[in-house]
């Protein structure tokens, strides 16, 4: 595992209890070594303060970190005024994202894609960001068609991104079909799988729903079998998930980065077996 591109991602923190929870959960999967952790960035800038301060803290403690930029509802000088902050703190990675269009807003400000975000971070800052964007193996919710969705993979990383994460999903199938599709088209960075581990149905259910990831339909019905047993729940998601992981790996996934939900459990047990294999 020590070879693959293996990182986690967190949210900012609301509250100062969410913060210590997050402090606690930093330090055990700093035990995993991952390469990085990133932060995730709120609608319309609502947490952009919560990110830096997260991600300085996880830089304070030794690791490296990558805040989330989401262009929607930004200018090109509040854009740029954050680049210039993260880059006087030292932050060399970056995931660049569209990012989606928070309630109340009307417009999308002066980016309307990602890929108009990674150019204009390339103009401004040259090669000190380590850039990472997004991609839909299922497809993104709001393509018009997966032709359409591929290109605009396409675009974000002609622009200038350095490597990508996917969004999370439970058919590696989609995902090896996704990569060769995407290096047909020219696109020779690695394309890291996202892992969404599972331990809550109903939070999962929701999730896949608002963000388009696919749950197979065997793992749904045993999922919704085991009711409001959650240990089943888990042990049945560690399953999966770790089966999905060993294909991936095993199929030539240049790395995995998990959604941790700012929790520990589910990643280290994860991370465990697979280390064992």
């Amino acid at each position: 595992m020590a070879s693959h591109n293996f990182s986690i991602e967190f949210f900012p923190p609301k509250t100062a209890e969410g913060a210590e929870k997050l402090r606690a959960t930093r330090a055990k999967l700093s035990e995993l070594h991952p390469k990085y952790f990133s932060v995730t960035f709120g609608a319309g800038g609502s947490t952009q303060r919560g990110t830096l301060d997260t991600v300085l803290e996880i830089m304070a403690a030794g690791e490296d970190a990558a805040p989330h930029l989401s262009c929607v509802g930004g200018t090109r000088e509040s854009i740029r005024a954050i680049l210039s902050e993260y880059k006087a703190h030292g932050i060399k990675r970056l995931v660049a994202l569209r990012g989606d269009l928070p309630s109340g807003y009307g417009a999308a400000g002066e980016f309307r894609y990602a890929n108009e975000l990674v150019e204009f971070v390339r103009q401004e800052t040259g090669d000190w960001f380590h850039i990472e964007v997004a991609a839909y193996p299922e497809v993104h919710p709001q393509a018009r068609s997966p032709q359409d969705d591929l290109q605009a993979f396409v675009r974000k990383v002609d622009a200038g991104a350095n490597a990508a994460i996917t969004q999370y999903f439970y058919n590696a199938d989609a995902y090896f079909q996704f990569v060769e599709q995407a290096q047909k088209a020219g696109v020779t960075v690695p394309i890291v799988a996202g892992i969404m581990p599972i331990t809550n149905y109903t939070q999962l259910m929701r999730f896949s729903d608002m963000c388009g990831a696919e749950i197979p339909r065997w793992v749904r019905l045993k999922l919704a079998s085991f009711g409001d047993d959650s240990a089943s729940i888990k042990a049945f998601g560690l399953d999966v998930v770790t089966q999905l992981c060993e294909r991936l790996l095993q199929g030539g996934a240049p790395g995995l980065h998990f959604y941790s939900m700012n929790q520990a459990a589910a990643t280290t047990a994860l991370w465990q077996r697979l280390v064992k294999d």
